[in-house]
């Protein structure tokens, strides 16, 4: 029969010397026990410590998304932008904030710090003055996450927005950038709600004047780190706007997928007719630059006046459904002074000379 190693008082046989014996064997029983588990504790200790030391810092390998901001003179907009980040439901100590400031004259740096004061993600701020192809490429070259999500500082997110890029992107190892859509903001101004209209009605089927589709900017969209890395990054002598279509372009050749989803953003316009010409000579001076390296990246002919005008007139019945407003049948001459002003900055780079060492 079976019996127990506990000592019982009652199998303890009778006489003196079998009790003796049995009293050595459970006192070595016992022993054996005690020591027993103080080498199996130990050895579990060690084991934990080892497995400690070769965690990740959660600050390090274990971040999973950078939010990238490149901003200048923004004071009037991104506290709001900081706001809308720091309330993402996407864990915080999987997340970074990364920010490179182009050297802004106003308070912009002072409202970031104050707002960013009692956060729990973690933040670097940087300075540069060479444009915005050096500041993306400082974030990639910062990065530790397998995403970066890149926010300016006119815009405001929704509370899952972060979430569900990162989600998407787990989930579509094939895709590269990943965009998300404008929201409609009416009751700004007249060029504010126009441009924000536009955005909006592109965001449901326009390609940005592209030969090849779908050529995201960088507000609002997630990029896949090892892709930019592959291509070589951010083109670093673009110190003018159109750096995200470059290097969009780019990805799209190197056979990366890009895609817009369903995730919508706002986003703050221009507010007056002479902000929105600055806006599109920058961009067509960006143009320009993108042109000399690669021309099949740009469509000339759609960012003429002639077609902008065209494009505006088919825009308008589409952009009436989304917002029943009449100001949207602006959208021909809308379209219209933006490309003449994207031809100006076009031009003006061409005799500046800006693109041409390409």
């Amino acid at each position: 029969m079976h019996r127990s190693p506990i000592c019982l008082e009652d199998d303890i046989p009778f006489g003196k010397k079998s009790r003796t014996k049995n009293a050595i064997g459970c006192s070595l029983y016992w022993v054996k026990v005690v020591y027993g588990g103080i080498i199996v504790f130990s050895v579990l200790n060690l084991f934990t410590l080892l497995m400690l030391m070769e965690q990740p810092n959660l600050h390090g390998n274990a971040v999973k998304v950078t939010v990238g901001m490149c901003i200048k003179n923004s004071e009037g907009l991104v506290k709001k932008a900081v706001g809308s980040l720091l309330v993402q439901d996407f864990p915080h100590q999987l997340m970074e904030l990364i920010i490179v400031d182009g050297n802004s004259k106003d308070r912009t740096l002072e409202i970031l710090k104050e707002s960013l004061t009692k956060t729990d993600i973690r933040v670097r701020i940087f300075s540069e003055k060479s444009g915005l192809g050096m500041a993306r490429q400082m974030v990639v070259d910062m990065a530790n996450g397998d995403y970066i999500v890149w926010v300016d500082a006119d815009m405001i997110l929704p509370r899952s927005y972060i979430f569900r890029l990162v989600t998407f992107m787990d989930g579509n190892p094939a895709i590269g950038i990943a965009g998300g859509r404008y929201a409609a903001r009416i009751g700004q101004g007249v060029a504010a709600d126009l441009e924000n209209i536009v955005y909006a009605v592109d965001s449901l089927d326009g390609e940005r004047g592209s030969k090849f589709g779908y050529l995201p900017g960088t507000e609002g969209s997630i990029f896949r780190v090892a892709a930019i890395r592959q291509i070589g990054g951010f083109d670093v002598r673009m110190n003018g706007a159109a750096e995200d279509t470059e290097i969009a372009f780019r990805m799209n050749q190197s056979g990366w997928g890009i895609v817009r989803l369903e995730e919508m953003f706002a986003e703050s316009t221009r507010p007056s007719w002479s902000s929105l010409w600055d806006q599109y000579v920058w961009y067509g001076r960006g143009g320009h630059f993108i042109f000399h390296k690669n021309s099949n990246a740009i469509n000339l002919w759609k960012m003429t006046p002639t077609a902008g005008f065209l494009a505006g007139s088919l825009r308008s019945p589409k952009a009436y459904l989304l917002t029943h407003r009449a100001i949207v049948f602006l959208l021909p001459l809308h379209y219209a002074f933006k490309r003449v002003a994207w031809y100006f900055g076009f031009v003006r780079a061409h005799f500046d000379g800006y693109g041409h060492f390409t």
